[in-house]
């Protein structure tokens, strides 16, 4: 399994970027303990030359964390056909006890590494770089994460072998499952699955929008954008792709990811963590907005983000109402 052109590619981003952030960690330190704009001392001369650099390094370590979620769940898809018992992703992440952990872990280093970029974003655009100790800080929080992560993916692929029978997604994603909050969210009735999908999903497109009209209640905006995250991924696996799939008990969220299903998963899974992403943004930047410098860069950076939040919120209400009227399964009778 290692030699899957795929599985290279993850290993080597990995191990990359640990080794990139590994190497920008001495510098991040020295930035917190030396660091001062208002000196014009030689050291710190060589700080702001330096820090153009580590910048854009770390820049590019998070922005290939977003693309490794993608080529994860991909990989473990394609992976599938290999193991007996599997019909999707789900049953190549069950052959081995690192699958579900290393995706799970990918998803949280997504939604941080956005962040990340969102705060360096603000912080470059101003004169004094009012966050940039902020910014190191946090780098260096994302260390263990990334090791973690690369220890996860290479224990997962290494500990894969083709002959593992594995089971199905249907073991996983039932009503009657034992598997914790997967067969929770799969037992959900179908209309209180609706209402929170819907409620939250509604909830943060109207916040986010009414906060990009007038520049108010950001922050409540952020907190309703993660939890539209939990509604979009609970409606998915509750009711959603019960209509996808026109069939009462597959609740799989992996399996419309696949051709016969048209790929339609990924039209409901990139706007979804697109706005969220850009919805958390916009709330974190209220934290910052007061900061000497930040100003008028901020507020105006989180109405954008918080646009961008509104419209991708909005076009998964529309998609996810268009695929259920297209279905041919009736949960709800009128």
């Amino acid at each position: 399994m290692l030699f899957q052109p795929s599985v290279i590619a993850l290993l080597l981003a990995a191990t990359l970027s640990l080794v990139m952030v590994a190497a920008a960690a001495p510098f991040a330190w020295q930035i917190l303990r030396r660091w001062d704009l208002g000196s014009g001392s030689e050291l710190q001369l060589q700080l702001e030359r330096r820090t153009y650099l580590f910048s854009t390094l770390a820049a590019f370590v998070c922005a290939s964390q977003l693309l490794a979620l993608l080529l994860f769940v991909f990989t473990a898809d394609r992976l599938s056909a290999m193991f007996v018992g599997a019909m999707c992703a789900v049953g190549a992440l069950n052959a081995d006890a690192w699958g579900f952990p290393a995706l799970l872990l990918q998803v949280v280093l997504f939604f941080l590494a956005a962040l990340w970029l969102v705060l360096n974003h603000v912080d470059t655009r101003a004169r004094n770089y009012p966050l940039v100790r902020l910014k190191y800080a946090l780098l260096l929080g994302l260390t263990p994460l990334l090791a973690l992560s690369a220890w996860l993916q290479w224990s997962y692929f290494r500990g894969l072998k083709a002959d593992i029978i594995t089971s199905c997604c249907g073991s996983l994603f039932s009503g009657d499952s034992n598997h914790g909050v997967a067969g929770e969210m799969a037992g959900l009735a179908p209309l209180p699955a609706m209402l929170w999908f819907y409620g939250s999903l509604g909830l943060a497109a109207l916040l986010t929008a009414w906060h990009a009209w007038s520049g108010r209640l950001g922050l409540l905006a952020g907190l309703s954008s993660g939890a539209a995250f939990v509604g979009g991924i609970g409606g998915i696996v509750s009711f959603l792709s019960l209509y996808l799939y026109e069939h009462p008990h597959h609740h799989c969220p992996f399996c419309i990811l696949k051709p016969e299903y048209d790929y339609q998963g990924y039209a409901l899974y990139l706007p979804l963590f697109a706005a969220t992403a850009a919805g958390m943004g916009s709330g974190v930047l209220q934290l910052v907005r007061r900061v000497r410098g930040l100003e008028q860069i901020a507020p105006a950076a989180s109405r954008r983000l918080a646009t961008v939040a509104a419209w991708g919120f909005g076009l998964l209400l529309c998609l996810a109402a268009g695929m259920m009227a297209g279905s041919r399964l009736v949960l709800l009778e009128p």
